[in-house]
C-alpha cells in the first residue's frame, strides 16, 4: 500500500513540475519557434508530391480512402470499444481504450506544441466527405493522427491476436504483420490523397506511433494489473486526469484537438473506475465470450439494449454537467464562460472572458466520463438483471 502510494505521488508531482516548469520557461513557444519553420518547409514543398498522388483520381479512390478514414477514427473507435467489452474481451477493450486515450494526447499535444499548417488548399485537393474530416482539417497537420493511431491500435490488437489465439506458427506471424502494415500503408496514403496531411505528416505519425506502441507494449501488463487491483486507482486517475486538462499546450491558434483529448481523458476515467469497481462481476478472465459461451443472439440483444443506454447517460451526464459546474464555479467565486454549451455565458466581456474558467472543459469531461462508466458498470448490470 506504502509503495503504491509513493509511485502514485510521484507521478502526480512529476506533471506538477512539467506544469510549472514548462508553463514558467516558455517550453511551448520556444519548441514552436524551433520546430514550426522546419516542418512549414517540408509541408510547402512536398506539395508537389501531393498533387502527384492526386492525379490519379478516381471515384473508387475517393470512396476506398474516404472509408478507410471513418473505419480508422474516433468515433469509430468510440462505437466499437463498447461492443468489445459486452462480447467479453474486457482486457482487450480496456488496453485500447487506455492507449488510444494516450495517443490522442501524445499526437494531440504534438500537433499544438509544433502548430505547423496543412498542405494548402487550393492547390491541393481537399476530400472531407464527413464532419468528422471538416472538424480535423481544422486542426494542425503534423503529425498524422490517423496514422499513429492506426499504428498503436493495429499493432496492439495484432499483439494481442497473436498471444491469445489458438492457432500458433510462423505463417500466422507472417500473415498477421503483412496485413497490419497493408493496413497502415494504405492509410497513411489515403491521408496524403485526401489532402489531409503531407508526406512528413504521415511518416511524424508513424515513428511516434511505433514508439507509443513499443512503450505500451513494455508496460500494458502493469497498467492492466494496476487498473483490475490496484490500490487509489479511481482518485489516483481523477488525479491524473485533472493535471492532464492543464498539463497540455496551448495552440498559436484554438483547434478542437484540446476537445478531442478532454473527451477520451475523461473516458479513460469512466472506464478506469467503472472496471475498479466491477471487475470480479463483469470483466474477468472467466466472463462468457462471443462465438464460445457467448451467443450471437444474446449479443444482439446486449447491443440493441446497451447503445441506446449509453446514449441516454451521456445526454444526461451533459446536462447535469451543464447545471452543477455553474452552481459550483458561481458558488465558490469562480468566473466562468462558454464558448457552445451555455449560451447565456457567451455575453460577457472580452477581458473578463480571458480570465475566466470555460465551462464547456469540464462539461465535455463529464459527459465522456460518465458514458465510458455505463459501458462498464451499469449496461453489464442491466445485462446481469436481463439475464443477457
Amino acid at each position: 500500500m506504502e509503495g503504491s502510494a509513493l509511485w502514485q505521488g510521484a507521478v502526480l508531482a512529476g506533471i506538477l513540475f512539467w506544469l510549472l516548469s514548462s508553463s514558467y520557461l516558455n517550453l511551448t513557444l520556444k519548441l514552436r519557434s524551433f520546430l514550426q519553420p522546419f516542418v512549414t518547409h517540408y509541408v510547402q514543398t512536398g506539395i508537389p508530391i501531393l498533387l502527384q498522388i492526386q492525379s490519379y483520381k478516381a471515384g473508387f479512390f475517393d470512396a476506398l480512402f474516404s472509408g478507410l478514414s471513418c473505419v480508422v477514427s474516433v468515433p469509430f473507435y468510440t462505437a466499437f470499444l463498447p461492443l468489445l467489452f459486452w462480447s467479453g474481451h474486457g482486457q482487450l477493450a480496456r488496453q485500447m481504450t487506455l492507449l488510444m486515450a494516450f495517443c490522442d494526447y501524445i499526437g494531440n499535444c504534438i500537433k499544438d506544441v509544433v502548430s505547423a499548417p496543412r498542405p494548402a488548399s487550393p492547390p491541393v485537393r481537399r476530400v472531407t466527405s464527413t464532419k468528422d474530416e471538416e472538424e480535423n482539417a481544422l486542426e494542425y497537420g503534423l503529425p498524422s493522427s490517423h496514422t499513429l493511431n492506426t499504428v498503436c491500435l493495429s499493432g496492439y490488437l495484432l499483439h494481442y491476436v497473436l498471444t491469445h489465439a489458438q492457432i500458433q506458427g510462423a505463417y500466422v506471424n507472417y500473415y498477421g504483420v503483412s496485413l497490419a502494415c497493408l493496413f497502415v500503408a494504405l492509410v497513411g496514403l489515403g491521408r496524403i490523397y485526401l489532402g489531409m496531411h503531407s508526406l512528413i505528416d504521415v511518416v511524424a505519425g508513424l515513428f511516434i506511433g511505433l514508439g507509443i506502441l513499443g512503450l505500451w507494449l513494455t508496460v500494458d501488463e502493469y497498467i492492466d494489473s494496476f487498473v483490475v487491483s490496484g490500490q487509489n486507482v479511481t482518485t489516483f486517475w481523477a488525479a491524473l486526469s485533472f493535471l492532464l486538462l492543464f498539463a497540455y499546450p496551448t495552440p498559436e491558434f484554438p483547434t478542437p484537438s484540446f476537445e478531442f483529448h478532454t473527451a477520451f481523458n475523461g473516458v479513460a476515467l469512466g472506464i478506469v473506475s467503472g472496471v475498479q469497481q466491477t471487475y470480479t462481476q463483469f470483466h474477468h478472465t472467466g466472463v462468457p465470450r462471443l462465438f464460445s459461451e457467448l451467443t450471437i443472439p444474446v449479443f444482439m440483444g446486449r447491443m440493441l439494449l446497451g447503445i441506446p443506454t449509453i446514449l441516454i447517460v451521456k445526454f444526461c451526464s451533459k446536462t447535469l454537467a451543464k447545471w452543477t459546474i455553474p452552481v459550483v464555479a458561481n458558488t465558490l467565486g469562480i468566473p466562468i464562460k462558454s464558448t457552445t454549451y451555455i449560451p447565456t455565458l457567451n455575453g460577457a466581456k472580452t477581458g473578463e472572458k480571458s480570465k475566466a474558467f470555460d465551462v464547456d472543459t469540464g462539461i465535455r469531461f463529464l459527459q465522456y466520463a460518465g458514458l465510458a462508466w455505463s459501458v462498464v458498470d451499469l449496461v453489464p448490470s442491466i445485462f446481469s438483471y436481463m439475464n443477457l
